[in-house]
């Protein structure tokens, strides 16, 4: 008799445990949602903020600019379409390449940020 009620009391904390655990459907996916906040703050908005930029940068783009290439060229623009820019490398030199490449304007390369004290 002893045993019979100390299991139906025990299986009744296990109910009301479960039960509390249970509780609001909100509270069990507040972690997925501030991870999703975090991971939007630190990736996804930077992210978007630079491929912004590139698509200013390359919207941009003149005959006559010094411009680099992503895989590391550095010329002057001569010719540019829609899709291909033609780059003087060097005197009589021309090279055609994806406006997509265009890593960014020559001078901010040669740039020097003031040293700290």
């Amino acid at each position: 008799m002893i045993k019979l009620v100390l299991l139906s009391l025990i299986d009744q904390n296990f109910a009301q445990a479960a039960d509390a655990a249970q509780g609001n459907p909100l509270a069990q996916f507040l972690p997925f949602i501030l991870i999703f906040g975090v991971f939007y703050f630190l990736m996804i908005k930077p992210q978007k903020k630079k491929l912004e930029e590139e698509k200013k940068l390359l919207d941009n783009l003149e005959k006559g600019a010094e411009v680099y290439t992503k895989s590391g060229l550095l010329g002057k623009i001569v010719g540019i379409t829609d899709k291909v820019i033609t780059l003087e490398v060097a005197e009589g030199t021309k090279l055609k390449i994806l406006r997509s490449q265009i890593g960014g304007l020559a001078n901010k390369i040669f740039e020097q940020k003031p040293k700290e004290a």
